[in-house]
């Protein structure tokens, strides 16, 4: 008969379930909106301020004990044990694939027009012709009643399966309910060996952009947002490809060069380090920071003459 001591069950209602998930199951934590997250087997499930609730079910609790117990029907002893770090292995996940359950995406009611949204785009530098190809092959519209910017995410049969949402005037950043990171806002050309890869959708239309300025064709090669700062482990060795990247290598080969175009920051240059190592062995890497700013809206803007988007600059943490 399996027993737990006082000990380790204090030490297993310490740890709360956003800890729990970052370090266990972080492929099962979905980002929502501000500090808020849910998990991907439940979206109903939202977690924020130290605590969880379950929306379809009515209850919650503060801690992973309490998560594991009334949520997944672990018993207490094997809850504890697991968490007290004693029985407790973090099982392998398997090469994403297209036969696994897919989540429910819950897409917000698009607006009758789009008139904010181009409006909004255009006033960061976006060409309205790349605008234009976004908003009529799915990838981009306006919600309804909030009028936020939508930009959609889809798998290679062209079936929305992410959406992140992004506010006109205001702060707000989140993600549709259902949101499968594995498939974020991309443009795949036709045929190419090269992707480009981005930390937002907005830096990737900023990248097509100046493509188009400089008499090229935007459409040359695969671009790919990553839907927001990859932060790699300590531990590289620890640490695994973005599940965007992942994806979309695997379902757009063949690729054979990656060009990394992340943010000119302490995350970003982190970022572009541990990829580059990550990557060169099986793929040409090459790494292009912004010109000018720290993005490449900032770039894009700063060519143009257009106002940058003022944020914060967060100190380098060594």
């Amino acid at each position: 008969m399996s027993y737990v001591s006082k000990e380790q069950i204090e030490k297993a209602r310490q740890l709360d379930l956003l800890t729990y998930l970052r370090l266990y199951e972080p492929d099962e934590l979905v980002h929502f909106a501000g500090s808020t997250y849910c998990t991907r087997e439940h979206d109903s499930l939202k977690i924020s301020n130290g605590k969880w609730y379950w929306h379809s079910r009515s209850f919650g609790g503060y801690t992973a004990l309490d998560y594991l117990i009334k949520v997944k029907g672990i018993p207490f002893v094997q809850a504890v044990e697991r968490l007290a770090g004693q029985a407790y292995v973090p099982t392998a996940r398997a090469a994403p694939s297209q036969q696994e359950k897919q989540k429910s995406l819950l897409l917000p009611k698009a607006s009758r027009s789009a008139t904010n949204v181009v409006s909004y785009l255009k006033g960061r530098g976006i060409d309205p012709e790349i605008i234009d190809f976004c908003i009529s092959t799915g990838r981009l519209y306006e919600s309804y009643p909030h009028h936020n910017v939508v930009f959609v995410g889809m798998d290679r049969t062209g079936k929305p399966r992410y959406a992140n949402l992004r506010g006109i005037g205001t702060k707000f950043k989140g993600e549709a309910s259902g949101s499968d990171k594995r498939f974020s806002f991309c443009i795949p050309a036709q045929e190419s060996r090269t992707v480009h890869l981005f930390e937002s959708a907005i830096d990737l239309l900023s990248y097509a952009t100046m493509q188009k300025m400089a008499g090229k064709d935007w459409r040359q090669d695969h671009l790919l947002s990553l839907a927001g700062v990859y932060r790699p482990r300590k531990e590289l060795q620890e640490s695994s490809l973005p599940l965007a990247l992942k994806q979309f290598l695997h379902d757009h080969g063949p690729v054979s060069r990656i060009v990394l175009r992340l943010d000119n920051d302490c995350a970003g240059r982190d970022a572009m380090n541990a990829l580059y190592t990550m990557l060169s062995t099986e793929y040409e890497v090459t790494a292009w920071l912004p010109a000018r700013g720290k993005d490449y809206n900032d770039t894009l803007c700063m060519t143009l003459g257009l106002p940058i988007t003022q944020r914060k600059v967060a100190s380098c943490e060594r």
